[in-house]
């Protein structure tokens, strides 16, 4: 209804530019440019600092296009959620065909940018990446699969390959082994912030994990995935693709991760203002990455 009405009252939109910054989920893509400048600096070869920072600048345009696109088709379900009830579609400060133009418009640019500055590679990647996030998760799996963050979570693994691929025009083993341990930490990562915020996904009619087959069975997938992610987490130094460096602060990393997985996997608290363990790994889950991919450039320039 909130929607409705701002679509059709224009009197009641007020949206600046920081409702348009809003809509590109600024704080979901810090770790979203993070992963795609190691991948850049990770990369062999040499970039031009100005050549650096546009593909940074692309990606980051790109991770905001999905963004806005994202809450282009859930500005309804996102009205019925605690969570994201005051972001700017569903609070009725801006219309839907704002974001819509808006989301567009900078896929467009970003991509095309990546392609006339770096590379077409590259800008192929980064479109793929874009219409995978709206069309395949967005559109075709969140609404319609528990297992939906599973191969949804393909979309923000695409980042380092980005970055990679800026630099150097092609793919090789390393970024692959980024992109699948991006791949399989999102379950875990994404499962634990759904537990706790479980009402507003049933509220919405969104199938998440928890909703449809309950808190035992989604702390079971966590610590299952928390496995598969840590073998992910190793392929690098297993592959001989990093060095001592990277292995050793991946041990350690993975092993609080997998502290805080076992506690989630523990617990049989129902109520979710009371999930201390779930909130931990959430939490733990976006620094757990910011380590192993820092990890990653360092011991990829100590190497060389």
């Amino acid at each position: 209804m909130t929607t409705m009405t701002a679509t059709t009252n224009p009197a009641i939109l007020t949206a600046d530019w920081r409702d348009f910054v809003a809509l590109t989920k600024p704080r979901v893509m810090t770790l979203v440019v993070f992963t795609g400048l190691c991948g850049l600096l990770a990369a062999p070869g040499k970039i031009h600092p100005i050549l650096a920072f546009t593909a940074i600048l692309c990606i980051t345009l790109g991770a905001g296009a999905a963004a806005a696109l994202n809450q282009w088709v859930e500005a309804d379900s996102d009205g019925l959620m605690k969570r994201t009830a005051a972001r700017p579609l569903p609070a009725g400060r801006m219309e839907r065909q704002s974001a819509l133009h808006f989301g567009v418009g900078l896929s467009f640019f970003s991509v095309i940018l990546m392609g006339l500055a770096l590379n077409w590679f590259a800008a192929t990647i980064l479109a793929v990446s874009i219409l995978f996030y709206v069309f395949v998760y967005t559109i075709w799996l969140k609404p319609r699969t528990a297992q939906n963050i599973v191969i949804g979570g393909a979309a923000g693994a695409f980042p380092p390959v980005i970055g990679w691929a800026a630099v150097t025009g092609d793919v090789s083993a390393l970024p692959i082994a980024l992109f699948c341990l991006i791949f399989f930490w999102t379950p875990p990562h994404f499962w634990a912030l759904a537990l706790y915020v479980r009402p507003d996904y049933a509220a919405a009619g969104i199938p998440m994990l928890p909703v449809v087959a309950g808190e035992r069975e989604t702390r079971r997938q966590i610590w299952g995935y928390t496995a598969i992610m840590a073998v992910a987490a190793f392929a690098p130094v297993l592959l001989r693709l990093t060095g001592a460096l990277y292995g050793t602060v991946a041990l350690a990393a993975t092993l609080v991760f997998a502290v805080l997985a076992f506690r989630v996997f523990s617990s049989l608290e129902l109520e979710p203002a009371k999930m201390r363990a779930e909130r931990a790994l959430f939490r733990y889950s976006i620094l757990y990455l910011f380590i192993l991919f820092g990890a990653i450039v360092v011991d990829c320039w100590i190497v060389v």
